[in-house]
């Protein structure tokens, strides 16, 4: 069985160590996505915040790994890499797919004995319990492309290149999977403070729909709308920077396992 340290450094990137960062933000990708994604904000928020940025399997220096399928046992699989990092407080960020697995690690982690996030931060995803007829997952492998061309999220010459789009694909398909067959728990709710980020021209998400992340939470709810599309964290990168360390300022709450 994995040791603590060896399952962490499995599923989390520390691109820019920051010991004496007051805050520690776990950054999930969207379908398809990768650590990598996070590194331009892990830098920007070094060294007052310590960003973790988790590597799903099947992609990357985890791509001969088989990838998971489903939003629980995603869910599970990351709070076991959690459970040990508990010496400060603890925030998460995830855009799109991540914004639901950000949700789903918060649900389990008082549960488990740990502190719930002093932060959830939701980008580019409608709430939970709102649900579209959306099937890309059994799309032919060119109108799966021509779908994240469209979302404008991956980077172009991998799209081109036939042998990458063969090995990314087998993980995009399993995300969506995931994504598309998700459910949430109607009698659950995080306790935490939650900023929801959207695009004012994301075709995946309405105003209505990202209001509704109210629904999830017995802690505030803050909706901040940005130009752009699904992809929009990625041309106002220094907008969504500057409210994540609006958000994470002073958050110092001590970090300890509840009884």
């Amino acid at each position: 069985m994995p040791q603590p340290t060896e399952h962490v450094e499995t599923w989390l990137r520390r691109y820019h160590p920051a010991p004496d960062g007051e805050t520690r933000l776990v950054c999930l990708p969207h379908a398809g996505g990768s650590a990598s994604f996070f590194h331009p904000l892990s830098k920007a928020l070094a060294p007052a915040v310590e960003v973790l940025a988790v590597q799903y399997p099947g992609r990357q220096d985890r791509r001969h790994e088989p990838a998971v399928d489903n939003i629980p046992d995603l869910a599970d699989q990351i709070l076991d890499a959690l459970r040990h990092l508990d010496d400060r407080p603890l925030a998460l960020f995830g855009h799109s797919m991540g914004a639901v697995l950000g949700y789903e690690v918060a649900l389990r982690m008082r549960p488990a004995g740990l502190p719930s996030p002093v932060h959830l931060v939701v980008s580019g995803r409608r709430a939970p319990s709102r649900y579209r007829d959306e099937e890309v997952r059994p799309l032919s492998d060119d109108r799966i492309v021509s779908e994240l061309r469209t979302l404008n999220g991956t980077e172009p010459v991998m799209l081109a290149d036939p042998e990458l789009r063969e090995m990314i694909l087998p993980a995009v398909r399993s995300d969506y999977q995931a994504i598309e067959t998700y459910r949430h728990d109607p009698d659950r709710s995080v306790d935490c403070p939650v900023t929801v980020l959207t695009g004012d021209r994301d075709r995946r998400v309405s105003l209505d729909e990202a209001r509704a992340w109210a629904e999830h939470t017995t802690g505030p709810m803050d909706l901040k709308v940005l130009p752009g599309g699904h992809f929009f964290l990625v041309d106002r990168s220094e907008d969504v920077i500057a409210i994540l360390r609006k958000e994470l300022s002073g958050r110092t709450r001590q970090a300890v396992r509840l009884p």
